[in-house]
């Protein structure tokens, strides 16, 4: 699986709990809003993460 921002910032946008997360994730880490998404996306999707089902639905749309 493959990362795409554009995806990961839809998946942010449907999912609430992900949108708080980053913001934690920036604060917490001092990160800006580029790598606190590519966090996101290796903590909750990546390698059977959490939300790896919905943003590999989000893939299926696409094509």
């Amino acid at each position: 699986m493959k990362y795409i921002k554009s995806q990961m910032q839809q998946l942010i946008k449907d999912h609430k709990e992900l949108h708080t997360r980053l913001k934690d994730l920036k604060v917490e880490h001092g990160l800006g809003k580029n790598d606190a998404i590519k966090a996101l996306y290796h903590s909750e999707v990546a390698d059977g993460g959490r939300y790896q089902s919905a943003y590999q639905a989000l893939d299926e749309h696409k094509k």
